[in-house]
């Protein structure tokens, strides 16, 4: 006979039905729902705080950026050391009532600028964008489009002198208006503009 045709044997008496698993105690129980509960909420609540910090971080962000791409006129600050470096915008390190503006699209990228300085720092700035005060003429150099995007308002007064000095590309044309009408200040504003 083969091994598969024995007959089966029966089960003695003696042997009953297999013996039920001990009852878990109430604080097995209550403890192993307890750190169910906490593994869940890690899972599920972990990654949903990170993310919504990550989103407000985002949207603070982008508001960030949009105050700065959207501003609509000079505002006060200094421009950065590669903002001023790019558009050739030397500003003197003891000038005040400084501010500015970037603005960019396809055709023009532009660094609008002002700024305070003493008579002596003015025939110094000039000197460093290479002119002087000889070389400015009467009038305004800027244009209305440009004064209008800056905030600028030239009809209070009448000592405006200007100049443009143009620049083959990729260096910057720059538009200077200065007022002269007070002997111990002089105002600056510049506007200084790039072709990508």
């Amino acid at each position: 006979m083969t091994p598969t045709s024995l007959p089966r044997q029966a089960a003695s008496p003696d042997e009953g039905p297999p013996a039920p698993a001990p009852a878990e105690d109430r604080k097995h129980v209550v403890r192993r729902r307890w750190i169910t509960a906490i593994i869940i909420l890690l899972l599920i609540g972990v990654p949903a705080g990170y993310l919504a910090i990550s989103a407000q971080q985002s949207r603070q962000s982008g508001r960030d950026k949009a105050s700065k791409v959207g501003a609509a006129q000079v505002r006060p600050g200094w421009p950065s050391k590669v903002q001023r470096s790019i558009y050739e915008a030397p500003i003197p390190p003891n000038a005040w009532r400084v501010g500015f503006l970037e603005t960019n699209n396809w055709r023009t990228s532009r660094l609008y600028t002002q700024f305070a300085v003493t008579p002596p720092e003015l025939d110094a700035f000039l000197a460093s964008v290479g002119t002087s005060r000889k070389e400015l003429t009467p009038g305004v150099s800027i244009s209305e489009h440009d004064t209008s995007v800056a905030g600028w308002n030239w009809e209070s007064k009448t000592g405006w002198l200007g100049i443009t000095l143009e620049e083959e590309d990729p260096r910057p044309t720059r538009d200077i208006t200065v007022d002269l009408s007070d002997d111990k200040v002089s105002k600056v504003y510049v506007v200084s503009s790039t072709t990508p």
